[in-house]
This record gives C-alpha cells, sequence and structure tokens, in this order.
C-alpha cells in the first residue's frame, strides 16, 4: 500500500516539475505598468566550457539593495543543469525607464582581483535571466595596447514590449575599470523600454541562428542521405529478391530428389541452419533487457521530438530535460512488454532478473556517470554538482515510478506473447559451424555493419554536438525526426544483408551480431566526438573533459541500444519471413 501511494507522489512530482517551470517563475508572462519585473542572476564560467558554470556570486559581484522575493521554485530538470537563479536585487518595473543608478560598490583586495583577473583571462560570461528570456555578458577584457585587465561596470537593458508582454532583450556593458588591488568599483545599471512589433510567440527567433542550422550543406546532407535510403533499399530489395529466389528454386529442386542424392549431393546456404537458426543465443537475459530499453529509449526519442516540433521546447528554460524525464517514465510499461515477452519467447525463468535488468540498465548507466562527474564538479564548485535532495528525487523515481510500471508490462508481455512461435523447429544439439572466410566472421560484420548508418547521420551529428556544446539553440526538429527515420530504415536494410550473408555461410549466430552490427553505429560516433572536442572546440579543463567524454558515452551508447534494437527488430522479421516460405523437413 505503501509502494502505490509513494509511486502516485513521485509521479505526481514528475508531472509537475515538467510544468511548473512555465508558470511558477514569471508566471504567464503578462505584466501590468510599473508591475515588478525580476533579474535573476544565473551562472558564470569560461566561454569555451559551456558546461563548467559557477554562481554569479561566486565572483566577488554585488547584488542590489532591494530585498530578496521567494517565488522562484527550482525545478528537477534545472537542477540537474546546473541552473542556479538567484535575485540580483536590481529594481525593475514593467514600462518605467531606470536611469544610470548605482547597484553597490566594491572595495578590491587581492583576492577579489585574482578572482576577477582569472575570470577574465579565461573569458568567463555570465548569464541571467529576464521573464525566461535569456541573457549573456562578458565580465571584462584584457587591453592588448597596455596588457592590463579591465571588469565591465554598467549594464545597459533596452527591453521591447509589445502590450503586456516582454518580446526583447539587449544587454550591454559598458565601462570598464582596471583590476588592481585596494581600489574600489562602483557597479551600475540603466533600463531603457521600448515598444516593439514582435509577436511573443516569435520573441526566441533571435536567438536561433538560421544561416548555421539551414545552410546549404544541411539540406545537402539530408539529400544525401535520403538518396542513400534509395539507393539502399532498392539494392537490398533486388538482391535478396533475386538471391532468394534462387535459393528457394534451388531448395525446392533437393525436394523433388531422393534420399541418397540430396546426401551425395553439395547442399549448403541458410537452410542448412534451420534446424539452429532460433536456438536461444548466450546472454539470453541480457539481450532481452537490452532489446526492452530499446524500445523504450526509440518512443522517449520520438515523442521527445514530435513535442519539441509542436510545442517549440526550447523556448522554456528546462522543458526539454523534463519532458524527456517524464516521457522516459511513462514509457516504461513498452520496455517491460517487450523485453520480457522476448525473454519469454526463448525460454528464460528468471523473469524477475530480467525485469530488473531491463529496468534499471539506463537509469543505472546514466546514474553511474553522472555521479562520478558530481564528484569532479563538487572538487570545482561548480553549479553542475547535483544537490542531495535531487539524487534522492530521482532514485525515487526510478524506484516508485520507472520498476512498478515496468513489472507491469514484463507481466502483460509474458502472459499475452510469451510463447515461441518459431516457423522451424530446433534441433536438440547444436549443429557445428563451418569454417568460412575471414570477412565472414561475425566481428568483422559488426565492426563494418555500423559504417553506412553513422554515414547517413554523421552530418547531423555535427550541428546537433554544436547546439548542445557551443552557445547554439537547436530548433530544427523537423529535420531530426527525418534523420532518425532515415538512420532507421539503412540500419534495417544493413543488417538484413549483414545477417543474410551469415547465414549463407551456415553461421546461426544471427541475435547476437545483428544487435551488435547495428549498434556499432555507436563506435563511429563517439570516435567522432574526439574528432570533434580536438579539432572543432577550444574545451579545456578536467571538468570539462571528463563531462564532454562522460555524456558523450552515454549518448553514443543510448544510440547504440537503439540501433541494435532497430537492427534485430527488422533482421528478425526478415529471419522469420525466410523460412516460414520454404517447405523444411
Amino acid at each position: 500500500m505503501m509502494t502505490s501511494k509513494a509511486a502516485v507522489i513521485c509521479l505526481c512530482l514528475l508531472v509537475s516539475s515538467c510544468y511548473v517551470s512555465v508558470s511558477a517563475d514569471e508566471h504567464n508572462h503578462k505584466y501590468n505598468d510599473k508591475e515588478e519585473v525580476v533579474l535573476w542572476m544565473n551562472t558564470v564560467g569560461p566561454y569555451h566550457n559551456r558546461q563548467e558554470t559557477y554562481a554569479y556570486f561566486s565572483l566577488p559581484f554585488c547584488s542590489g539593495g532591494k530585498p530578496s522575493i521567494s517565488h522562484y521554485h527550482e525545478t528537477l530538470s534545472e537542477a540537474l543543469q546546473g541552473v542556479e537563479l538567484e535575485f540580483s536585487g536590481y529594481e525593475m518595473e514593467f514600462k518605467s525607464d531606470v536611469p544610470r543608478t548605482v547597484v553597490c560598490m566594491v572595495h578590491l583586495n587581492e583576492e577579489s582581483v585574482k578572482a576577477f583577473t582569472y575570470a577574465v583571462m579565461n573569458e568567463y560570461w555570465y548569464q541571467m535571466y529576464i521573464d525566461g528570456l535569456p541573457i549573456w555578458g562578458k565580465v571584462g577584457e584584457r587591453d592588448d595596447n597596455d596588457g592590463k585587465y579591465y571588469i565591465h561596470t554598467h549594464k545597459k537593458f533596452d527591453i521591447g514590449y509589445n502590450g503586456q508582454q516582454i518580446v526583447d532583450i539587449t544587454l550591454t556593458t559598458e565601462m570598464r575599470e582596471e583590476l588592481k588591488a585596494d581600489s574600489k568599483i562602483k557597479f551600475s545599471y540603466e533600463v531603457n523600454w521600448k515598444p516593439s512589433k514582435i509577436v511573443f510567440k516569435n520573441r526566441f527567433d533571435k536567438y536561433l541562428d538560421p544561416n548555421f542550422f539551414q545552410h546549404r550543406i544541411h539540406w545537402f546532407s539530408i539529400f544525401n542521405s535520403f538518396m542513400m535510403v534509395i539507393f539502399l533499399v532498392g539494392l537490398v530489395s533486388m538482391i535478396l529478391m533475386r538471391t532468394l529466389r534462387k535459393d528457394y528454386a534451388r531448395y525446392s529442386k533437393d525436394e523433388e530428389i531422393d534420399d541418397m542424392e540430396r546426401d551425395l549431393g553439395d547442399e549448403y546456404g541458410w537452410k542448412q541452419v534451420h534446424g539452429d537458426v532460433f536456438r536461444t543465443p548466450p546472454n539470453s537475459l541480457l539481450f532481452s533487457a537490452l532489446v526492452g530499453a530499446g524500445y523504450q529509449l526509440i518512443s522517449v526519442v520520438f515523442c521527445v521530438i514530435m513535442f519539441a516540433i509542436v510545442g517549440e521546447l526550447y523556448t522554456e528554460r528546462g522543458s526539454m530535460l523534463s519532458t524527456a524525464i517524464f516521457v522516459y517514465a511513462a514509457t516504461s510499461p513498452i520496455n517491460g512488454y517487450f523485453g520480457g515477452s522476448l525473454y519469454a519467447r526463448l525460454g528464460g525463468r528468471l523473469w524477475i532478473r530480467q525485469m530488473l535488468a531491463s529496468a534499471f540498465t539506463v537509469p543505472v548507466s546514466v546514474c553511474g556517470t553522472a555521479f562520478f562527474i558530481n564528484f569532479i564538479a563538487i572538487g570545482y564548485h561548480a553549479s553542475r554538482a547535483i544537490p542531495f535532495g535531487t539524487m534522492v528525487a530521482v532514485t525515487c523515481i526510478c524506484l516508485f515510478v520507472i520498476l512498478p510500471l515496468t513489472l507491469v508490462g514484463t507481466v502483460v508481455g509474458r502472459n499475452l506473447d510469451g510463447q515461441p512461435d518459431f516457423p522451424c523447429r530446433v534441433n536438440a544439439v547444436p549443429r557445428p559451424i563451418p569454417e568460412k572466410k575471414w570477412y565472414m566472421e561475425p566481428l568483422i560484420i559488426v565492426l563494418l555493419g555500423g559504417v553506412l548508418p553513422f554515414g547517413s547521420i554523421f552530418i547531423e551529428m555535427y550541428f546537433i554536438f554544436t547546439s548542445f556544446w557551443a552557445y547554439k539553440i537547436y530548433y530544427v526538429y523537423g529535420f531530426m525526426l527525418l534523420v532518425f527515420t532515415i538512420l532507421t530504415i539503412v540500419t534495417v536494410c544493413v543488417t538484413i544483408v549483414c545477417t543474410y550473408f551469415l547465414l549463407n555461410a551456415e553461421d546461426y549466430r544471427w541475435q547476437w551480431t545483428s544487435f551488435m552490427a547495428a549498434g556499432s553505429t555507436s563506435i563511429y560516433v563517439y570516435a567522432y566526438s574526439f574528432y570533434y572536442f580536438f579539432f572543432k572546440t577550444k574545451m579545456f579543463g578536467l571538468f570539462q573533459t571528463a563531462f564532454y567524454f562522460g555524456y558523450m558515452a552515454l549518448f553514443s551508447g543510448a544510440m547504440g541500444i537503439i540501433c541494435g534494437t532497430v537492427g534485430y527488430v527488422g533482421t528478425n522479421l526478415f529471419v522469420r519471413k525466410i523460412y516460414s516460405n520454404v517447405k523444411i523437413d
């Protein structure tokens, strides 16, 4: 009884965290004249290390004299993303201009000068929010003429409004002061309100970069991948139809001869392994758990892309991650259904152990990586350090939401679709696998299987990497959906061809081979991440390096599970089809 109540509570908290970012901070984004407008200070950090962020007031900045307010509530996704909004203390009112006003005065001692100088040397930028709109500013600069370091002390806000809504914000940093000990620096700001013709729903357009994301090379890559799909589908269809037609004709002819002639004949090909092709693969528990997790991840990717297309999730802080967490938890029954039913068809009996592996394979990998990086973030005192309360919340979601839903899906899957329905009987004794050419070995097939799928998406990988690791907002989710569809089709075609060659070599170990051949796309994605890190970015430092390669390993692993599941499912349908169309006795 307690478990069910806890599950309901956690699910309600999860749902509320997905939508509180829309209304809990700036409410309905409508203001009356002279109503308070809040300037939130978020984080500060080196420009080239986007994920290495610190609290804004970790530098010796000062806040305004206005008392703090308490209507901001941090959501789960914001805590995971390192968002630390602190009230600036600046006095702002809707449509009320503020002339140049001194916020405070800071007396610079040796430590303050060192902190500011270090920030200027490493090109620190800070981020702020007004009504959910992000604002970036540079801490200071180095004068190339005299070699001295200066800090910007004046912030000028030009805010555009349309009716009762804020639609545009421009920050200009002015008035620099030299950084030297025992000096006093005055920090000031001013606010200018201007009417604007920008529509509220289009106010994020200024943050987008159409010249980058809709560049001709992006369109060309999509067209090139689309042509690859047409070519592959046509080639696979033609080759397999002609080859299988010959195989069927040969096997039909073999059925007409007597047993002695058949024994003396030269039989070969995929028909010879009909008694072993549906044999349970080794480590079937892990295999079914990965396939179940793959079904769930495919559902999550598709749903999040569709929500992003329809709802423009990039316009609300933390909404993308909140949606992903909610969808992942809600699709847990899909994981249990397909993983549990597959394990039952393969004759598995440790279904509870399989259910646990299926439910926690992805969460444990994500949490383990995040836990490791969290140690480094704590050592750096970075805002990316995940609070203990957030860890507890994520653990509760896994235990009281994901696990029960996966259990329900597993029970339903075992009962509805857990009976073996193979078109061929499985021999009691495994057939020896004959020797074959080196290029027909499963390891070689696995390594080569991911080349074409990666070739169909590597241009899109550049745009996705740039949006996540640099200051770009990814918004062309229609492109992403098209590329995801292309990747699915290419992966299925390539895996079917690889499996046909393997079976024709009388090697019946196709389940793991098809999964890993498709999943090897992740190897090339991770290898590409090394190239991107060293040649396309200027990232530095232990924290940023660990963060980059840790989460890129998770991204590549998730892609491997998705591609592996797609490849196995497509190949499974193909294998069932060819063996059900041949009379085997």
